[in-house]
């Protein structure tokens, strides 16, 4: 951010207000189309952990867990975004579906 005094200000405050505050519309809608991302991909893996349940397939899959990384890594590449930033946010979305699956798997081993 610049906050050097030289640097050009908006010609009308009440313009840049209005547009910063479509700019956060834009983040919004951004942000709610993430979520459900986010949703509908936890989703997914409930099923996988139904089906690796029914068909005795053990809950850890290290190899997958690798796919998503290099997928990530590549993408942050490819797209200029911090690898370091994707690494963190796939470690809590993978924790988050192995909490998930071990719930589904586990539950049967709890009984």
């Amino acid at each position: 951010m610049n906050t050097n005094s030289t640097s050009v200000q908006p010609t009308s405050t009440s313009h840049a207000d209005e547009v910063l505050e479509a700019l956060r519309c834009d983040l919004d809608a951004i942000d709610a189309r993430l979520l459900q991302t986010i949703h509908a991909r936890l989703q997914c893996c409930e099923r996988i952990g139904h089906h690796k349940k029914q068909h005795g397939v053990p809950m850890m899959q290290p190899h997958r867990i690798g796919v998503v990384q290099r997928r990530a890594a590549e993408f942050a590449a490819s797209h200029g975004v911090s690898a370091s930033f994707l690494k963190a946010l796939y470690d809590l979305i993978i924790a988050e579906t192995c909490r998930l699956e071990d719930q589904i798997i586990g539950s049967a081993a709890a009984r």
